[in-house]
């Protein structure tokens, strides 16, 4: 069957089917791995600040491209608020109840967030559900987009470890998702999202991300996916296993999370 015959059937213009995706050029990555080593640095940097240490380095850059950039990668400085996924206005936001309540046991409360992860030629998205008493964590995930399946998968892997109380998590479009409310429903779980002007809600996630880029993804010059992905195994599960947290009297995230 000819391409001319099968795009007839499917109502769709031949040309599409010959599209090839255009890969980032290389001062595209270039820019946006500096912008996230920036961020990660100083995260109430906002797309000014950023542009102006950017150009400090060296970069021919435009602020309107700093803020470009910012929005693909999902990056938001942290006063009002940190929101590093785009809020989508007709999902449905919940309640922050997380005012005055510290985690007191595991699976009381996960945090979840996402962060951008730099490829030799490209990026990723990470994903991880943390609990907040023990700082183990539960379940993780990488995409090379922001749509919400790979949230979804880390949610998924997390349930069948633990349940938590309460899942906190940004406003983001991916957080909002009637997919991922629905999975956290139906698991009789109490939905938080953090507001406007809470830029210390999800503290424990951004110290993991501090943690897993200065000691893990900014000293590796990943070459793929698959070899991010087993990077970022290997230290997570270092984490969780072997290293010990003055926070938690030495002990690792595992053994205060699975003690009996």
């Amino acid at each position: 069957m000819s391409v001319f015959v099968q795009a007839q059937m499917l109502s769709l213009n031949r040309s599409s089917l010959y599209y090839k995706p255009v890969p980032p050029s290389e001062e595209e990555i270039r820019l946006k791995h500096a912008i996230d080593e920036i961020y990660t640095k100083s995260p109430y940097f906002g797309s000014r600040s950023i542009t102006t240490v950017l150009k400090r380095e060296g970069h021919l850059v435009s602020r309107s491209t700093v803020q470009k950039y910012m929005r693909e990668m999902g990056l938001v400085a942290i006063h009002p608020g940190p929101n590093l996924s785009k809020r989508n206005h007709e999902h449905k936001v919940y309640p922050y109840l997380l005012r005055n309540i510290t985690a007191s046991y595991p699976n009381h409360i996960w945090g979840t967030d996402i962060t951008y992860v730099r490829l030799r030629r490209g990026w990723l998205y990470l994903v991880a559900f943390l609990d907040w008493y023990s700082r183990y964590v539960v379940s993780w995930e990488l995409s090379d987009n922001l749509e919400v399946d790979f949230v979804l998968s880390a949610l998924e892997a997390g349930l069948k470890i633990g349940k938590p109380v309460i899942a906190n998590s940004d406003q983001g479009s991916q957080f909002t998702s009637r997919r991922y409310i629905d999975t956290l429903i139906n698991s009789s779980i109490q939905i938080s999202m953090d507001g406007r002007g809470r830029a210390l809600d999800n503290i424990f996630t951004e110290r993991l991300w501090r943690s897993v880029k200065y000691q893990e993804i900014y000293i590796n010059d990943y070459a793929s996916p698959r070899e991010a992905r087993y990077g970022i195994g290997r230290y997570l599960e270092s984490y969780n296993t072997y290293r010990p947290h003055q926070a938690l009297k030495e002990l690792t995230p595992a053994e205060v999370y699975f003690k009996k």
